[in-house]
């Protein structure tokens, strides 16, 4: 047991529960997916209830697969397309700080995801059970957690997202 690969549990499932956590409440708390799928509707995501469905699909499988450590870089591009259509379409008119509901938290959740994807999950992970070393870490993590999430989120924005008009005040 080396405290290196303790040090990545920790991180991946402090990560992963929290989107997974993420996820669960758009199906089970408050406004559910009816809910979710408005509020996304409201900021100009098109198909509300699907992109509810899918945010909320894409949390719980992304968030528990990262804390598992299951071909970590997929998860941890699932983050980085998540948290870039957040920070995108929610986040960024308010600037960096959480405070004042900037992107800053959801870029903490993207980075800390790549950083593993990047170190690998470490050896206690289902990748290392399974394949006996860390799947596709170094170099390779680092390109298909940033290259497949950025890629994955820009995609989603060019299809779904139009911005709401402002109105303007007479």
């Amino acid at each position: 047991m080396t405290a290196y690969d303790v040090g990545l549990l920790i991180l991946r499932v402090a990560l992963g529960l929290t989107l997974a956590a993420h996820g669960y409440n758009k199906f089970f708390g408050g406004g559910r997916i009816p809910g979710t799928a408005r509020w996304f509707s409201s900021i100009g995501m098109k198909a509300g209830t699907f992109q509810a469905l899918v945010a909320a699909s894409t949390e719980v499988s992304a968030g528990l697969g990262l804390a598992a450590g299951l071909l970590t870089p997929i998860p941890a591009a699932g983050f980085v397309a998540l948290m870039f259509v957040a920070a995108w379409t929610v986040h960024r008119p308010h600037g960096f700080f959480i405070i004042n509901e900037g992107w800053e938290y959801v870029m903490v959740l993207a980075v800390g995801a790549v950083a593993v994807a990047t170190l690998g999950p470490g050896q206690y992970s289902l990748d290392w059970l399974i394949f006996g070393h860390n799947w596709l870490d170094g170099w390779k993590g680092l390109g298909i957690s940033v290259l497949l999430g950025l890629a994955g989120g820009i995609g989603q924005l060019l299809l779904f997202y139009r911005p709401p008009v402002k109105q303007e005040q007479q």
